[in-house]
């Protein structure tokens, strides 16, 4: 029995990981090899087939002090985890994403299982918004290689020394198997001539905090610009429920909140306000246009600012593909009602506009690469399982 074990956080790298364990299992088979895997994931991965050692979609934030509530329960995954793996070393490790938790991982593999080969596929995006050298030097220690997502990612990492390859953005696989617009209306009771704006303000806790007030405050301006607008709310966790259902009776918005896969309700809509991350790529490959925000606590801006000295070039992965203003973004006091229901009018009433966002996505589609690269990252996986 071959073992690998792959460690990731969050919605996003829950999404990541999935498609990678659907890869590692076809290619598997091919090789007629008997497979087994082991993740500190979520329930799309386990849902593909991994063996969870704990979930760990809950436990993830962004920010100084967003990050607190989640110290210990975070140490208390790593704590066990770590004793199993001492137990049971794995063939391979794979790590995605998740920096701090995964920094921690990695090091502890490098000391105590040495002979265990180290990916680090989609690294962390210190190549964006790094504050230093620390970090990016301890990504390059754990890994024996890095698999980059972003021809940004590849050159920044192979400018530090790291074993780097560049294989291409998993998520246009993905793109290949979502549904049609017609199809996903059809699924969503969406008649043909209705406007439909999804709503994706939260995949972590603070995001509910920071991020859904100005975003419904935005859609009731646009509603009562446009009254015939309805909204469609994926749910991306169960514990968010209460307070979407609460925000949208509140702002009296013509609104649906929907347990289906957020894929539908993308593929179904003219447009998104968006929380910024993977979602934006999934937006871009559907050629749904999209408005970013983000906020984070005004403590945390601030000192992120005034004492680290912190700026980022782009906050949005679809502008991180070519480094260009794609799609618009509204971040911290930037993001207000009135600039969200301003730009999101614009996007519904020009045409012109919309087609400038959409050549965008054309030259980002043309960069995240091939199809096929989940199955590309899964046999070089392979293969360095088979090199020891």
């Amino acid at each position: 029995m071959t073992q690998i074990f792959i460690s990731t956080g969050e919605v996003s790298g829950d999404l990541q990981g999935a498609l990678l364990v659907n890869a590692l299992q076809r290619q598997a088979t091919e090789q007629g090899m008997d497979l087994e895997i082991l993740a500190l994931g979520g329930d799309r991965m386990a849902a593909a087939g991994a063996t969870l050692l704990e979930n760990t979609t809950a436990v993830g934030s962004i920010g100084i002090f967003e990050s607190l509530p989640y110290v210990l329960p975070t140490l208390g995954i790593q704590r066990r985890a770590k004793a199993y793996l001492r137990q049971h070393p794995p063939d391979l490790v794979v790590m995605i994403d998740y920096l701090t938790p995964n920094l921690v991982m990695g090091r502890f593999v490098r000391r105590y299982l040495s002979a265990v080969p180290t990916v680090y596929y989609i690294a962390p995006q210190e190549w964006v918004w790094s504050a230093g050298a620390g970090n990016t030097r301890q990504i390059i220690t754990i890994s024996d290689e890095i698999f980059a997502v972003f021809p940004g990612e590849a050159t920044y990492y192979k400018q530090w020394g790291g074993n780097v390859t560049y294989l291409g953005h998993p998520l246009v696989d993905q793109a290949a198997s979502v549904p049609s617009r017609d199809a996903a209306r059809q699924a969503l009771g969406i008649p043909p001539e209705q406007v439909a704006i999804a709503l994706l303000p939260a995949s972590r806790r603070q995001e509910i905090t920071y991020l859904l007030p100005v975003m419904v405050e935005a859609a009731q301006r646009i509603q009562t610009a446009m009254p015939a607008v309805h909204f469609w709310v994926p749910l991306s966790q169960e514990a968010f429920r209460p307070a979407l259902t609460d925000a949208i009776e509140r702002f009296g918005l013509q609104a649906t909140l929907v347990d289906q896969s957020s894929q539908t309700v993308i593929a179904a809509a003219d447009l998104a306000l968006t929380k910024s991350g993977t979602v934006n790529l999934e937006l871009a490959l559907m050629n749904v246009p999209q408005i970013v925000v983000y906020r984070l606590n005004p403590l945390t801006a601030w000192i992120a600012r005034k004492l680290l000295n912190f700026s980022i070039p782009y906050m949005s992965p679809t502008n991180l593909v070519l480094m260009e203003d794609i799609v618009p973004e509204f971040l911290q006091e930037q993001a207000t009602p009135e600039t969200l229901s301003a730009e999101a009018l614009t996007l519904l009433q020009n045409d012109a506009a919309r087609q400038r966002m959409l050549s965008g996505y054309e030259r980002v589609q043309q960069a995240m690469g091939e199809r096929g690269v989940c199955d590309r990252v899964a046999a070089r996986l392979l293969a360095i399982i088979a090199s020891k």
